[in-house]
């Protein structure tokens, strides 16, 4: 005799085991990025050449995480005699993705800023993992319809910051459907068309997390060691 299992129970089966995977992940994401330090401007002046404003991922300690650490290391070896910024953006980074709203929020405010007390000083805003998101909400064009700003949240940025923008980059962005998966309030992640010439989304090719189907949680954690921070580093030094 065969048993059918209600639809409904397989998908609060299936919303466990992703978060409990997640867990996993940011689990060894967290021991792994411990000893993570931000790095230190390469020079004190108030206007540096470059401003990277970086989100860190699920779990990681406040800073730039592991992963945007790597490729800030790899940016300041490819753009010699530059001086570069380095802004960690303030926010829970945890896996309470609405939260993730309070990245958005700060990350907006500090480009905004940047944009208009630096207006030399080229931006590069990038993220890893959650923060991949919070850098690609950043860019949107419009509020999605149907969906309701959280406080502190006004809408896009103006399209004047934009110009100031000289690349996004993106390491593991959640898929639309793993994002739904973790939170199911999560608008659609579009990265906007002023910043789509500007920006590299890269996601390695069995991360689950920005790829539906795959299956391989330990490909999350392999951007640094696969090389994909030096290339990404390479993209930027090439947008500025």
């Amino acid at each position: 005799m065969i048993d059918i299992i209600p639809s409904s129970i397989v998908q609060r089966r299936e919303k466990a085991e992703f978060s409990r995977l997640l867990v996993v992940v940011a689990s060894a994401l967290f021991g792994f990025a411990g000893a993570t330090t931000v790095a230190a401007p390469a020079d004190a002046t108030p206007c540096p050449d470059v401003e990277v404003v970086f989100a860190r991922g699920t779990f990681e300690p406040p800073g730039v995480g592991a992963t945007g650490q790597a490729f800030v290391d790899a940016l300041t070896a490819k753009v010699a005699n530059t001086t570069i910024d380095v802004y960690p953006v303030n926010y829970p980074a945890s896996l309470d993705f609405a939260t993730a709203a309070a990245g958005i929020i700060d990350a907006g405010n500090k480009v905004k800023d940047v944009a208009a007390t630096c207006p030399h000083t080229e931006i590069v805003i990038g993220g890893y993992s959650q923060g991949a998101a919070v850098a690609a909400y950043l860019t949107e064009d419009s509020v999605p319809a149907g969906f309701s700003l959280p406080p502190g949240l006004t809408g896009p940025m103006p399209p004047s910051v934009a110009d100031h923008v000289a690349a996004v980059v993106l390491f593991g962005k959640p898929s639309s459907g793993f994002m739904q998966m973790i939170y199911s309030g999560a608008p659609p992640i579009t990265v906007g068309a002023l910043y789509t010439g500007k920006t590299t989304d890269l996601c390695i090719p069995d991360d689950p997390v920005c790829v539906p189907g795959a299956g391989n949680f330990g490909a999350h954690n392999k951007y640094i060691a696969d090389g994909l921070t030096d290339q990404a580093a390479d993209f930027t030094s090439k947008k500025l």
